[in-house]
């Protein structure tokens, strides 16, 4: 039977026993710090292995009680599978009961069992009333059904029955899922000498292996995983739902907090803008303003930062609301669609709500029901949608950053591109992927573009490559490129040189202007190489401004006229013809002279065809002489 992996959380008001129970369930004292035993009190959160029998591994969190150290309690209860809320028999629900209820509740954990500790002290109608106070308190919540222990931690009294109904409930509970990417929210960083830096944390997904090469989020520091240890009997791998020390090899104690992620692929990013699905609590002291400060309680991290209200300017003192907005952070965070926070007030201090991150990468949008228009359907997507409006979104994106935008584990992503690529519908480009639909989409665009070109310009090869890449930035240049490629190969597009053109298109002179551009052509043939300057031609013909530049490319591009110098265009015929003749009339070598009596030209247009001909690899000028190198009929 393969193993299961669970943590499981105690919660409750300060000096109920939460730690006295942990020890009594593990046999070990979670108070580790010198000032937690002086005080008698939990400062950290404190992790104990509960032996539970075969097939299971159970980590205790036993977290602090005192309100002064909420956010180690929350930090505490992230990623923990059951909790046991803790109430002292003597004294009853207490104010930090109730407000670890309502972060759990807020944490979206929903299973728990109910712990009466100290029950030696009351008798059996004292009892009675704990529990009718009890069911009254958590009345509306996840607990209100929960089964409920008397347990004794001094006299043992209990605490089988306790262990059985933990395991029992246990495993009712999904195992947690380690096939996705790696991720480690740290709670703990210390050093062990001869050892070096070693960090402590909850396994949120995925596995990690001796050896792993690893990233810390946010610094993007490499590190590599030397050593593991589970409950300190060293282990070969750490997988989702366990409590695990990875000794760090290449980073030092002090470039690491709680807080800072351990990831083992690129899937992951951070972020300092995330959308969200806030529940509040009930009542608050004071309303909270737009763009109000706030403190997020993310796994392990705590960040500052601002809350961004769409819908209205505050949240007002009765909450009880479920409200779409944005957090605008002052330091990034690594998190994913899903993930559960709590929301505090820095001052004055209260917790406001907690709820789900529905988009880590959250952009800027207008204020009104447009937006949360748009983030109730992030919020209700599924993940095809989810993976469907990504592609929409980037057009072109890897793999692993897909797995990022969406989060969804890497076998959703796969499974969802084998269904696609199946059906045709998800196209490749390297390692990038794009719709088909999207493709067409810009196709179409592409080839609408080119035809009112081509129209208005049907002496042009097309349009410019570099011109067209750039007139679809909603599409991006990479998708661009791509697109035009992949036309290309289909056949529904051509390329000439620097220029791309639907494949049906072929220059030619415009219809309007076809009579006055032959005009030109046919003037331009009649005068050989002694011809006029180009401009009076043109002039002569008629031709608008705009056509005359686009003509002499046009006749030199396809081949039928050469540029003989700046002002003068003069035909291939004529260039050929003048060119044979002044071979088969000479030696090997020849001279100006030679060249001028043979073709009986002026210097002022001897000169500049002499030049053409070095120019076209006909001849080879030395001092005074040119000689032949190539045959002008070859």
């Amino acid at each position: 039977m393969m193993k299961r992996y669970y943590t499981i959380g105690m919660a409750g008001h300060i000096d109920h026993g939460k730690t006295t129970l942990t020890k009594a369930l593990t046999n070990i004292d979670t108070d580790r710090l010198k000032e937690e035993k002086e005080r008698a009190i939990s400062i950290e959160p404190g992790y104990a292995p509960l032996q539970l029998g075969e097939g299971m591994e159970v980590s205790i969190v036993d977290v602090p009680g005192h309100e002064k150290f909420i956010r180690q309690m929350i930090a505490g209860v992230a990623g923990i599978d059951l909790v046991l809320l803790i109430v002292a028999a003597d004294e009853g629900v207490m104010p930090q009961t109730v407000e670890h209820l309502d972060i759990l509740n807020l944490l979206g954990i929903h299973q728990g069992l109910i712990v009466v500790t100290k029950s030696s002290l009351i008798d059996d109608d004292l009892k009675e009333l704990v529990e009718l106070d009890i069911q009254d308190q958590v009345e509306g919540t996840f607990f209100e059904s929960a089964e409920l222990h008397f347990v004794d931690s001094i006299d043992q009294m209990g605490l089988n029955e306790l262990k059985t109904s933990i395991r029992t409930k246990l495993e009712g509970l999904p195992a947690r899922d380690a096939r996705g990417a790696f991720r480690l929210p740290i709670d703990q960083v210390f050093t062990v000498h001869g050892q070096g830096t070693v960090i402590r944390g909850t396994v949120y997904e995925g596995r990690v292996q001796e050896g792993d090469h690893l990233e810390v989020l946010p610094s993007r520091k490499k590190v590599r995983a030397r050593q593991l240890q589970v409950h300190h009997q060293k282990q070969q791998e750490g997988r989702a739902g366990q409590r695990v020390a990875i000794n760090l090899g290449g980073i030092n104690k002090s470039e690491l907090s709680r807080g800072d992620v351990l990831v083992s692929t690129q899937y992951y990013s951070t972020t300092d803008t995330i959308d969200i699905a806030l529940d509040t609590v009930d009542q608050l002291m004071y309303p909270v303003k737009q763009r109000g400060y706030i403190k997020l309680h993310l796994g392990t991290a705590e960040v500052y930062g601002k809350i961004v209200f769409f819908d209205r300017n505050e949240l007002s003192e009765d909450g009880g609301e479920n409200i779409l907005c944005q957090l605008r952070l002052d330091d990034p965070v690594v998190t994913k669609r899903g993930d559960r926070f709590i929301l505090r007030r820095p001052s004055p201090v209260e917790t406001i709500g907690g709820g789900e991150v529905i988009d880590p990468a959250g952009g800027k949008y207008r204020f009104g029901m447009e937006t949360i228009a748009a983030l109730e359907k992030k919020k209700e997507g599924t993940p095809e949608d989810r993976l469907l409006d990504t592609l929409r979104e980037q057009k072109m994106i890897s793999k692993s950053d897909l797995i990022k935008e969406t989060d969804l584990d890497e076998q959703e992503v796969d499974s969802f591109i084998d269904a696609m690529e199946s059906s045709g519908d998800l196209l490749r480009n390297g390692e990038k992927l794009a719709l088909f639909s999207i493709f067409e989409e810009l196709l179409e665009l592409i080839e609408d573009s080119l035809r009112a070109d081509q129209k208005a310009h049907p002496l042009r090869d097309g349009k410019d490559r570099a011109v067209l890449l750039q007139e679809f930035p909603q599409f991006g240049k990479e998708f661009t490129e791509f697109t035009v490629e992949n036309g290309i190969e289909k056949g529904v597009l051509r390329k000439s040189g620097a220029f791309i053109a639907t494949v049906d298109f072929k220059p030619g002179f415009p219809e309007k202007w076809a009579k006055r551009m032959q005009q030109v052509v046919d003037s331009l043939l009649s005068q050989g190489i002694e011809v006029e300057q180009e401009r009076f031609v043109f002039d002569r013909a008629g031709l608008p401004d705009e056509y005359k530049q686009e003509l002499k490319h046009y006749l030199i591009r396809s081949g039928q006229f050469i540029q003989l110098d700046d002002k003068h265009l003069i035909s291939n015929k004529a260039f050929d013809k003048a060119a044979k003749t002044l071979n088969d009339e000479t030696d090997e070598s020849f001279s100006l002279q030679e060249a001028k009596t043979i073709l009986g030209l002026s210097r002022k247009y001897l000169v500049p065809f002499m030049e053409l001909l070095d120019n076209r690899g006909l001849t080879k000028r030395k001092d005074d002489e040119r000689t032949w190198i190539r045959n002008p009929d070859s």
